[in-house]
């Protein structure tokens, strides 16, 4: 029994000092970037990073199924016009709320639906979905931003608590529900497992299409509340908003342990993969950096997510292959 629990071991081992060498990492921007420890700034940052950890939480059991969706920007942007959009016309926030949230929460159903049903892959999917869901965007709003009149409508994405901005806090509360979820309950596990081998999955009672379904939807709601959110804070429906945001929350993700494999991912590690492209986009605003820099690093920071991953899912397999002439020992 002891080589076959080594692997296991050592896989953990591999896990704990990337994220040690993250912090570490981390730890010597903060350093030697002026300014990085002020209080403004770690207010600003984790400001910044709410709207990136609300949609990394629910990507994490999108990814952990085995699926991706690339709709996630574009949903923000709808969310935010059709909320400010149901404000003007009905004079009620609540409304506007509701409507936007529900507006996503139906965009990650269609994602589901198509993917399941139609067996579409997830990648193609939600790559025609973005496109279609930033036109509507654009019909909407008439090609304009769309600015709310109001004012309680700001209090959302512009309020605080306990010294703290609102956003931050439901951040937070996204995080720790679905934390729970993701490793606690028979929904987490499921998605794992649908990850790992949906034949598998389907034949130990997972009803595979509903759960994914299920799993769109919910990061359609809560991406949707990000975007309603994000509207607050600008004031308006922009409708192209929140443009690179897919793949800040895709590369967030995989830096934590996730895998476009699917099968495997921890709340934890998304913290630490949010953390990290928080830090390092705030490090390149305070040494003021050319605007177009943020491109460059977005690409390279999700093809190294990419590559981190291929090269994580190439070890296991070398381990695996051992198993069978260990386990033949007498």
């Amino acid at each position: 029994m002891r080589p076959r629990r080594g692997p296991a071991f050592l896989a953990a081992l591999a896990r704990g000092k990337s994220r040690i060498a993250v912090i570490l990492v981390l730890g010597a921007l903060s350093l030697v970037v002026p300014f990085f420890l002020t209080a403004s700034n770690l207010v600003g940052l984790l400001l910044s990073l709410s709207m990136v950890g609300m949609g990394a939480c629910v990507m994490l059991f999108c990814l952990a199924s085995g699926n991706i969706d690339l709709s996630l920007e574009s949903i923000v942007a709808l969310s935010g016009v059709a909320a400010a959009v149901t404000v003007n016309r009905t004079g009620n926030v609540a409304a506007g709320v509701a409507c936007g949230v529900l507006v996503g929460g139906l965009v990650g159903a269609l994602n589901g639906v198509i993917v399941t049903k139609l067996k579409v892959n997830a990648l193609l999917a939600t790559t025609a979905t973005m496109q279609i869901v930033r036109g509507l965007c654009f019909v909407a709003s008439n090609g304009s931003a769309v600015g709310v009149a109001d004012e309680s409508f700001y209090a959302i994405g512009n309020s605080f608590f306990l010294g703290m901005p609102s956003p931050v806090w439901i951040a937070i509360a996204c995080v720790a529900a679905f934390g729970f979820l993701f490793s606690s309950t028979s929904f987490g596990k499921d998605a794992v497992a649908i990850g790992g081998n949906k034949e598998s999955a389907r034949l130990a009672g997972v009803n595979v299409d509903r759960a994914q379904i299920i799993i769109f939807t919910i990061q359609g709601l809560v991406v949707g509340a990000a975007g309603v959110i994000l509207a607050s804070r600008m004031t308006s429906g922009q409708p192209n908003s929140s443009t690179g945001y897919s793949f800040d929350v895709i590369a967030a993700c995989l830096l934590g342990g996730a895998s476009v494999k699917g099968g495997r991912g921890t709340i934890s590690g998304v913290i630490i993969g949010v953390l990290a492209i928080g830090v390092i986009q705030d490090v390149m605003s305070l040494l003021n950096l050319p605007s177009f820099n943020p491109y460059l690093t977005r690409g390279c920071i999700l093809l190294a997510a990419v590559v981190y991953d291929q090269m994580r899912g190439m070890r296991p397999r070398r381990w695996r292959g051992a198993l069978p002439a260990a386990k033949a020992r007498p």
